[in-house]
């Protein structure tokens, strides 16, 4: 953690360098490919020695199967290649190294490369094979339509600013960002043809950086004092569970749960301000003119903190894992996209038994929860002070449903897991399922190419948010249009 924490800082400092001496205004693309791999390579060396060979073999055999199986099919051996290769890591660390700790925990950056490989590999392929009219508006603007060169594909997949922590980011904004094309608008005729090409000034992410480390700092010191005299695991005491009554023990689910967030907090904003610190990250501008370096956060803290849905706090908790599982499974899955999203997304966390069971639960509360919502909301949201009410009940449910669903993937193991759960008689697991036989479920429609936004899984309305906030560029000035990536993903959402 210390090496985690020092390597982290390091990058910090090596993004302010990069953004100041190795602009893109400055220096080809090829320099800052090869820097930006080689710093990355030398941090994971550091904080993990030699097991950073594994970032270099899976990223080296991935791209070796791109080049020989050709675009028809290699997103499927790519899929099982990165996510098998992951699994083997993680079931070597876990079941012959050192069960429960994280020493040497080499699996995590592993897991952000899988999300690299994977979504590139699909990227590829759509953008090279399949027709772009069956291409859904994200897929579309998404697409890569040439090979990555092996530099480029490195640089990506293990560059100093996320192959710690993160967070994941599209291959084309990554790529956009080396090139220098962040900041670049094109003007428009009145016919709407481009004219010439302008280079907007170069916004300052030092504003943006110094909150998030803000942020980082206090989210620490709350990791440090107050989560440590709020263990998870006192919710499976004996003597507490004997004494405690149950709005005692609800009361301290929820704290000790809330207390467990932080250090989640502190790497994935500490992480987002690296990138933002290189440059990296920029959405546009809000109505207000005010620069926006949120284009690939992680998390937002607020909305978690005060979530009134299941699907509210996870469409704003690990954003961009929400949005690689969308991408590469829900809207690809041909039967069950629910069921297939959350049990992928246990297997890419990792192969401790608790994982399994957070998400199995999670299945269960998010079709509860779709099932509530669809039925019941509408009655609640016509009176304001009708509204508040709702809205403070379904926070506490909400937060409550959170921390139920969360306990195994803290404590890890089954019996632990199923002492906490036996404790509270399964009381929301048969809630759930009492709520399914009650309330209709109504049949999502997913994969329909016209009416994408009906599309019901907690990524969907974040992806939505994310590509119409691409668009806030042209709020500062009319004479100015988006490049033309974000222009695509703006028109094509309007269809």
């Amino acid at each position: 953690q210390v090496n985690f924490v020092v390597c982290q800082l390091f990058a910090l400092l090596a993004a302010v360098w990069f953004r100041t001496y190795l602009h893109s205004s400055k220096t080809s693309p090829f320099i800052r490919h090869v820097v930006a791999t080689l710093l990355g390579l030398y941090l994971a060396l550091f904080c993990f020695g030699w097991y950073a060979l594994h970032f270099v073999i899976q990223s080296g055999i991935s791209y070796y199967i791109m080049i020989i199986i050709g675009v028809e099919n290699m997103h499927k051996y790519c899929f099982v290649f990165a996510l098998g290769y992951l699994t083997v890591c993680q079931i070597t660390r876990v079941y012959i190294f050192d069960y429960g700790q994280y020493s040497a925990d080499f699996s995590g950056p592993m897991m952000i490369i899988t999300q690299k490989i994977t979504s590139l590999a699909f990227e590829i392929h759509d953008g090279m094979f399949r027709k772009n009219e069956d291409l859904t508006p994200s897929q579309r603007c998404l697409a890569v339509r040439r090979m990555p060169s092996l530099l480029e594909y490195l640089s990506y997949n293990c560059n100093f600013m996320g192959i710690l922590a993160g967070p994941l980011c599209s291959y084309k904004d990554y790529i956009t960002f080396i090139e220098g094309r962040s900041y670049q608008l094109q003007q428009s005729e009145a016919n709407g043809k481009e004219d010439t090409k302008y280079e907007q000034t170069d916004p300052s992410p030092n504003i943006a950086v110094a909150q998030k480390l803000l942020i980082c700092g206090l989210s620490l010191l709350f990791h440090m004092t107050i989560t440590k005299t709020l263990p998870v695991e006192y919710n499976i005491d004996d003597n507490f569970r004997a004494t405690a009554s149950w709005p005692v023990r609800f009361f301290y689910l929820y704290i000790s749960l809330m207390a467990a967030r932080p250090k989640y907090y502190f790497a994935w904003t500490l992480a987002d301000a690296i990138n933002n610190a290189a440059g990296f990250g920029f959405r546009g501008y809000d109505k207000n003119g005010v620069t926006r370096w949120d284009l690939i956060s992680n998390l937002r803290i607020q909305q978690i903190e005060f979530s009134t849905s299941f699907k509210m706090f996870l469409d704003n908790w690990n954003i961009q894992t929400a949005l690689w599982l969308k991408r590469v499974c829900y809207e690809r899955a041909t039967f069950s996209p629910t069921i297939q999203t959350f049990i992928l997304s246990a297997i890419w966390h990792g192969v401790y038994p608790g994982y399994y069971l957070t998400f199995l639960t999670g299945v269960l509360m998010t079709l509860a929860a779709r099932a509530v919502r669809n039925n019941i909301r509408h009655y609640f949201i016509e009176s304001p002070a009708v509204k508040v009410c709702y809205d403070i009940i379904t926070w506490m449910a909400t937060q409550i449903a959170i921390s139920y669903t969360v306990v195994p993937f803290v404590l890890l193991s089954v019996k632990p897991s199923f002492t906490f759960y036996s404790s509270c008689y399964f009381c929301l697991h048969i809630a759930s399922i009492l709520v399914l036989l009650v309330f209709p479920l109504k049949r999502t429609q997913k994969g329909s190419k016209k009416h994408e936004t009906i599309q019901p899984v907690w990524p969907k309305t974040l992806e939505e948010e994310n590509l119409l906030q691409k668009n806030s560029y042209s709020t500062t000035n009319n004479s100015f249009s988006q490049k033309q990536e974000i222009t695509c993903r703006y028109q094509t959402l309007k269809q």
